[in-house]
């Protein structure tokens, strides 16, 4: 791709509460001026599971998981439709160029599957979370 996008994986509790109602959701916002694509791995009860795609627009939100989430470590692929690149990691995990859901991460390639690179998202293992896409470096604050 024409260039690697930054990735800002931020949690936000506080923006999930609405009229003192709690809602626990794992939920994606692309701040970006381009459309993306996202597919997500994570374990559950039956072992590892990856699903794709979530359309999101130029800065737009959209609810991957809903409930309370079941697992610390999320991690995500995404592609920059408009400009091009990618959100990638080095976890490898399957996914495939139409909408999916892939159990098990092993022998991708063997069972048809595509190879691709997820970025772990940490939720502190929090009931909700929001990953926050950017096409700039996050600044740390300084001390």
């Amino acid at each position: 791709m024409s260039r690697l996008l930054r990735l800002l994986a931020a949690g936000c509790g506080a923006c999930l509460v609405t009229a003192g109602e709690a809602h626990a959701d794992l939920r994606m916002c692309n701040t970006t001026g381009s459309r993306v694509g996202v597919a997500l791995g994570y374990r559950d009860q039956q072992g590892w599971v990856t699903e794709g795609w979530w359309n999101l627009g130029p800065r737009g939100c959209e609810t991957l998981l809903r409930g309370t989430l079941a697992a610390r470590f999320y991690y995500v692929h995404a592609i920059d439709y408009d400009k091009g690149g990618e959100w990638t990691g080095k976890s490898v995990m399957c996914t495939r160029n139409k909408e999916f859901t892939i159990r098990g991460t092993e022998d991708c390639l063997a069972r048809g599957f595509e190879r691709s690179g997820f970025f772990e998202v940490d939720t502190g293992e929090q009931k909700s979370w929001t990953i926050q896409l950017t096409d700039t470096p996050a600044v740390a604050p300084r001390p």
